[in-house]
């Protein structure tokens, strides 16, 4: 690393296929090779929030917090704005398909549980301002109704199976299209 440290445009809370060891990750290595994004550590949301499935097995966070469960992932330093332009551009900002807004979340140390510790514990931890791809609020409650208002703690490997990567999925419909095919399902 050089010595000058270069200036964080933004911190991004990721939960889903940017973090380590899915899809999307391979992202945020190419800008960590560049030096426009930096690891920070493992991190979790101050308060709750739905995280959940939508078509593919694609995870959505829904604002709207005080649902759902505290959610885990990964906190990232931003330090371009040509890097925090491709990561909204492969979330879909411009399309309806994600909205980037902040978010409060907690640092956690390593061997540190991600479970819920109650209030005492929360007020001991380091908390940190970041920015997160939400759900577009468009579609957001009733993909919270669709879930049985049922969100996850973590995007897991369990949770993620199924989950079909974008040059799989069919080529003549938008994810837009995709999602409201969801909604709209029996099942």
């Amino acid at each position: 690393m050089g010595s000058e440290a270069k200036e964080e445009v933004a911190a991004v809370f990721t939960y889903g296929t940017l973090k380590k060891g899915f899809h999307n990750h391979r992202v945020l290595e190419e800008l960590m090779a560049t030096g426009e994004a930096a690891f920070l550590g493992r991190c979790r949301t101050s308060i709750r929030y739905p995280l959940v499935c939508g078509p593919y097995r694609v995870p959505f966070l829904l604002d709207l917090p005080g649902s759902g469960r505290l959610v885990s992932g990964e906190l990232y330093s931003v330090t371009s704005e040509r890097a925090l332009s491709l990561l909204d551009e492969l979330e879909g900002t411009s399309r309806g398909h994600y909205q980037r807004r902040p978010i409060e979340v907690v640092e956690l140390v390593d061997g540190e549980e991600e479970e819920e510790d109650g209030e005492e514990g929360r007020k001991r931890r380091k908390t940190r301002r970041a920015e997160a791809y939400y759900a577009d609020g468009g579609y957001a409650m009733e993909m919270w109704d669709k879930c049985g208002r049922m969100g996850h703690g973590s995007y897991t490997a369990e949770v993620a199976r199924g989950y079909v990567k974008r040059g799989d999925r069919p080529p003549n419909l938008s994810f837009l299209h995709h999602i409201r095919c969801f909604l709209s399902s029996s099942s």
